[in-house]
């Protein structure tokens, strides 16, 4: 029995039985600031999570991981600043997201050591890495003559976090471990209400892996899903938040986006198992109380002038606002990508795919501040040149293709059906080879197979540089600025579905 709620930061407690609230976030990408678009912002968050609790005797915060990568706090303080927050807002429990991880399980390891919030994975055997010690399988909380527990799921390192960065960490099927799980806890832990806290995705970023929507129509034990990893934006009444599982009994699945510009609420009454599902916007709305907590503020000052001495250094002007996931930006990022390889290799670059989800931050109109293209582009990866076969190329066409389609540069054009099969790829207007060998510019965690492309794990690599790519990034925009040029780009498809 589930009903879904409307936005509100205040909602009714569950008439009669034992009443739970539960608060998430998920995706929150080292946003410690309201982003650009004014949304969101850690005070903020701490407020509703405050007010909440005031009128409320049962919460639970929890976090379904991604805290950090995508802000300059993240790449100048390396998740100090982000898990230092989650402590202060007193979370319950948090899960790993795959950026966790992003430099490495003996980084991570050593911040978890400062923690005081509990982390959960269930599908994630710890025992041979660094982190053993660090995470329990449950958690199991009593309200009353009832009890909660919640589970942690965990995204497939491999293909998704860089290889290196994940050692020692055995990852377990999603599918096969949670329903089993929330059996053990219902019948042997005689727990009442089983919670998956979730980093698998509402929709699989590759076919072949896990997610949320698929998991509870396998399952018969599991009463609610609290999910991330996909950025999903699941609205309150959206049809999407209801699923059947495998007896016809319908589950709330609830997502936030990203950011922190959402907190997912959860009424749950524990004697029915029904479940009210709303959100709260994290807005102006809330600064009147979020300055109340001059503390933390005092705390986060040195931090915030860090990042503003960087965010207030002019670089570049855009001529136009590209979001981060849009075909413009996309396209002016593999352009940008070959003309910089075939600069710094002095080799001729055929061509160049990137990773769509290189971008982290949009690209407004107007001035470009070295903090932002920072935040934009924050990750630790390398360019390369590939010596490619037009086989293996052609294989990874194919699965850019299932997924939508990636960044490519100026001189490839795809297209692709409905099932993802590449139906034409020309390089420079000619027909892919499958005997023939191109030079393709692209970065290491590609070339390592990330993001599911093990065709590019096959090539012959001739160049790496080793600079993180993201400086070479600023400096081709300010050679742009020296030229008198802006950033621009077309919004032409050069992947597309036909």
């Amino acid at each position: 029995m589930v009903a879904c709620a409307a936005t509100a930061l205040l909602a009714p407690a569950a008439a009669g039985g034992e009443h739970v609230v539960i608060l998430s976030t998920n995706d929150t990408h080292s946003q410690i600031d309201p982003a650009s678009d004014g949304l969101g912002g850690i005070l903020r968050r701490r407020a509703a999570f405050d007010q909440v609790r005031r009128d409320n005797k049962n919460v639970v915060a929890v976090d379904a991981g991604d805290d950090v990568q995508g802000t300059l706090y993240f790449s100048l303080y390396g998740g100090k600043v982000e898990f230092a927050c989650l402590d202060s807002l007193r979370y319950d429990m948090t899960i790993l997201g795959n950026h966790e991880l992003d430099n490495g399980a003996d980084s991570l390891a050593t911040l978890y050591n400062r923690m005081l919030t509990p982390h959960l994975s269930t599908n994630y055997d710890l025992s041979a890495s660094s982190m053993a010690g660090h995470f329990e399988p449950y958690i199991v909380k009593a309200f009353g003559d009832k009890r909660m527990a919640f589970i942690g799921l965990n995204v497939n390192p491999k293909g998704m976090i860089s290889e290196g960065n994940y050692n020692g960490i055995r990852y377990l099927d999603p599918y096969d471990v949670a329903d089993a799980t929330a059996k053990y806890l219902k019948e042997v832990q005689k727990v009442d209400f089983v919670t998956v806290v979730s980093h698998i995705g509402y929709d699989s970023y590759e076919a072949s892996q896990p997610n949320d929507s698929i998991l509870v129509t396998r399952s018969h034990y599991i009463d609610l899903v609290i999910g991330g990893h996909s950025h999903t934006l699941l609205r309150p009444g959206d049809k999407r938040t209801q699923v059947a599982n495998a007896d016809g009994r319908i589950i709330t699945i609830g997502q936030n986006g990203k950011s922190g510009k959402y907190v997912g609420r959860y009424d749950v009454d524990l004697d029915t198992r029904k479940v009210e599902y709303s959100q709260i916007k994290i807005d102006s709305s809330l600064d009147a109380a979020a300055a109340g907590y001059t503390a933390m503020a005092a705390w986060l000052a040195p931090y915030r002038r860090g990042v503003d001495s960087l965010m207030n250094t002019p670089v570049v002007t855009s001529a136009r606002r590209m979001a981060s996931q849009s075909q413009a930006a996309q396209n002016w990022l593999s352009d940008a990508a070959a003309s910089i390889v075939r600069g710094l290799s002095k080799r001729h670059v055929d061509f160049a795919i990137m990773n769509k989800g290189g971008i982290r931050q949009d690209f407004p109109q107007g001035g470009m501040s070295e903090g932002l293209i920072g935040s934009m582009f924050p990750f630790n990866n390398r360019f390369m040149v590939l010596e490619i076969t037009g086989a293996d190329l052609l294989e990874g066409l194919k699965v850019m293709a299932g997924r939508g389609g990636d960044a490519v540069s100026r001189e490839l054009r795809v297209t692709y059906d409905a099932a993802g099969n590449v139906t034409s790829a020309k390089v420079n207007g000619k027909k892919v080879d499958p005997r023939k060998v191109y030079s393709m510019a692209t970065i290491d965690y590609l070339a390592n197979g990330g993001d599911y492309m093990v065709p590019f794990t096959r090539a012959k690599r001739v160049y790496v540089d080793g600079v993180p790519y993201g400086r070479h990034m600023l400096n081709y925009m300010k050679q742009l600025a020296a030229q008198g040029k802006k950033v621009e780009a077309s919004g032409e498809m050069r992947m597309m579905k036909k």
